[in-house]
């Protein structure tokens, strides 16, 4: 389960951090979507949150939307998402009232999982992940779902096994190491997300701390220590886009949550993102979004 950590001022969004009411002590919570409305008031349950820790979805029954930073996202039986800390995230509610949603919930911080040199890609906070599980996909998965629950509950009565809590972690590396082999959801072969190398992560990484002050591809080439040619190979096998793309699609997703979720005014948030004048900012968004940022705003209210 998760508790409100603080508030952030933004309207409409809230903050929670890790607390597992079950077992303090550990960093990993397995629950459901039946569970959480036991537990959360309908207004946390559906409206929109943005967390510390991951989360791993998997739509069992019902036909769902799930929203993630901005993209509705189809969530028929089968779906799986991943949602990587920081992201603005609105859980699976059903398309028709009465075809109640069942969706397995994983909850866990970054440090109860092992290291995973496979998955690093995976884990890291850039794009949601969403894939629409084939039957032969979703089986495992649904399995290894069932195994870890298993070993949850029995972590919860056994509060004091070190091999239970030893064995959760390794369960859920089982997991996101299979998820890691699945296709990347915008096509490419299984395992190739993975397989990008120091080049993409340490952009991402410098994307996350930097994106405010500098749009320039060739920047974070140098701050990486890659060739621009390089990274661009980088994040094209990662994510099927150049690093200018991402760099411009990272500027215009903090632009769309401050627009959505501040009343901060238009001017600020341009020059808190590093354009100096308003009317650049509002072509930037409007080119990247395909609206203006007053009518992006208007759209994102109630």
């Amino acid at each position: 389960m998760v508790k409100s950590e603080h508030p952030t001022g933004e309207a409409g969004v809230a903050e929670y951090g890790f607390h597992n009411a079950d077992r303090a002590s550990l960093g990993i919570e397995v629950t459901g979507i039946g569970q959480l409305a036991r537990k959360l008031s309908p207004q946390s349950l559906l409206g929109v949150h943005r967390t510390d820790f991951h989360q791993l979805i998997l739509v069992e029954a019902g036909e769902a939307v799930t929203m993630v930073d901005f993209h509705d996202h189809a969530s028929p039986p089968g779906t799986l998402l991943h949602v990587a800390p920081g992201r603005v995230l609105r859980l699976p509610r059903p398309v028709h009232p009465d075809d109640p949603v069942q969706a397995a919930i994983v909850l866990f911080t970054p440090a109860f999982l092992p290291p995973l040199e496979a998955a690093r890609t995976l884990l890291t906070p850039f794009d949601p992940a969403v894939w629409h599980l084939a039957p032969h996909e979703n089986a495992p998965v649904t399995a290894a779902l069932g195994e870890l629950a298993t070993e949850y509950r029995s972590a919860v009565r056994e509060p004091g096994s070190a091999a239970t809590g030893e064995l959760l972690r390794h369960l859920l590396a089982a997991l996101v190491l299979r998820i890691a082999r699945l296709p990347t959801p915008h096509g490419d072969p299984p395992g190739s997300a993975t397989t990008a190398g120091d080049a993409f992560l340490r952009f991402q990484h410098e994307l996350e701390r930097s994106f405010a002050t500098t749009r320039n591809a060739g920047a974070y080439a140098a701050r990486v220590g890659y060739s621009l040619p390089t990274l661009n190979r980088a994040c094209q096998a990662a994510t099927g886009r150049n690093a200018k793309a991402l760099i411009d699609a990272r500027v215009a997703l903090e632009a769309g949550r401050l627009l959505a979720h501040t009343d901060l005014p238009v001017a600020t948030i341009g020059r808190r993102l590093g354009f100096t004048e308003p009317t650049n900012f509002g072509k930037f968004f409007t080119r990247q979004t395909g609206l203006p940022p007053g009518t992006f705003r208007t759209r994102q209210r109630p």
